[in-house]
């Protein structure tokens, strides 16, 4: 009996490598989409850039708009797990700043520097404007989920619910005004992380006196 051949070829990805592509092709397709337009690129252009063929990228996407959602989900565990450690009575923007000094990325993620520009393209792109809302619209049951921890309540209660569609709403209202604002503005990464931080921290100052 011939004994069986073992199998060939290369070893599965591991997921964390998968994660890696996948921001991979973001960074890619943003960078093309902001440098000739969404319209104008297109998947094999994407794969290109990143050395991989288009069949992959839309291995890991539906769709060219949709290539760029790695980069609008980046920080959403992270500021879920920092709504849980809100300790009653504390402003949250101190919370902020206190995981702003533990980890600079915590906002927007290690991409912020390339949010302003991915973000006004929303505003002329419908199908980017899409994928940022549903962004969003993923987002807040996770932010939910961690008022309700927070305040010892059932995750169906209405109260986080709510709560949190206001969170997410001021998250959102500051993303968006930093990128409106810095649109025509000198590029200095330096600066205009500092402005973002800034927003995002006024805006927590101001939903925070509804969530207290």
């Amino acid at each position: 009996m011939t004994a069986a051949r073992g199998r060939t070829g290369r070893p599965p990805l591991t997921d964390e490598r998968k994660a890696e592509i996948r921001l991979e092709i973001a960074r890619a397709a943003v960078d093309l989409f902001v440098g000739q337009g969404v319209a104008a690129t297109t998947g094999e252009q994407i794969g290109q850039a990143v050395g991989v063929s288009a069949r992959t990228v839309w291995r890991y996407f539906p769709s060219k708009e949709s290539c760029v959602q790695p980069l609008f989900t980046a920080g959403i565990d992270v500021i879920a797990a920092c709504l849980r450690e809100w300790a009653p009575g504390q402003p949250l923007e101190e919370l902020f700043d206190r995981r702003l000094a533990a980890d600079p990325t915590f906002v927007a993620g290690p991409e912020r520097a390339t949010v302003g520009s991915l973000v006004r393209l929303t505003r002329t792109e419908p199908g980017l404007r899409a994928v940022w809302l549903q962004t969003y619209d993923e987002a807040e049951p996770a932010f939910a989920r961690a008022l309700a921890e927070r305040a010892g309540l059932p995750a169906d209660d209405l109260r986080p619910t709510v709560q949190a569609a206001m969170f997410n709403a001021a998250l959102r209202s500051a993303v968006e005004h930093y990128a409106w604002r810095t649109a025509d503005a000198p590029t200095d990464r330096a600066r205009a992380e500092a402005e973002l931080v800034t927003t995002m921290r006024s805006a927590l100052a101001v939903v925070a006196e509804g969530l207290a």
